[in-house]
């Protein structure tokens, strides 16, 4: 006579929901790093009541204390319109984000204009929003 159960306990864990979940995690977090915007300086960007909008540009960053950084990286005021020409040759409308500081004397920002304007590139000021 069989007296053993016939229900039989399986000790094996399945995976798969957990490795779906994983993988929706993972999509989420790639597609919102993009969203992040690239620039990493603190500064204090004078108030507007526009948007900046976040493309693959170049940022140019001016702090209180006249440094310049093109993407986090610092330069000289002397070799800025070199590097940009560097940076944006080839590109098909190049765009550079302009990121004053509150406070830096607005020559500044017009000489970054100024470079844009001799090597036809679009200019976006960056804003804090109200």
């Amino acid at each position: 006579m069989d007296i053993r159960g016939r229900n039989k306990i399986n000790p094996n864990f399945n995976m798969s929901s957990m490795t779906d979940i994983v993988f929706l995690l993972l999509i989420f977090f790639m597609i919102t790093s993009t969203l992040v915007t690239t620039s990493a300086l603190d500064i204090l960007l004078p108030k507007a009541s526009g948007k900046t909008e976040n493309r693959k540009s170049v940022s140019i960053s001016i702090t209180k204390n006249l440094v310049y950084y093109i993407d986090n990286k610092k330069i000289s005021e002397s070799r800025l319109e070199r590097s940009l020409l560097a940076k944006l040759k080839g590109k098909d409308s190049p765009t550079i984000v302009l990121r004053a500081e509150e406070g830096v004397p607005i020559e500044k920002a017009v000489k970054v204009m100024d470079i844009a304007n001799r090597n036809r590139f679009k200019v976006i000021l960056a804003v804090r929003p109200k």
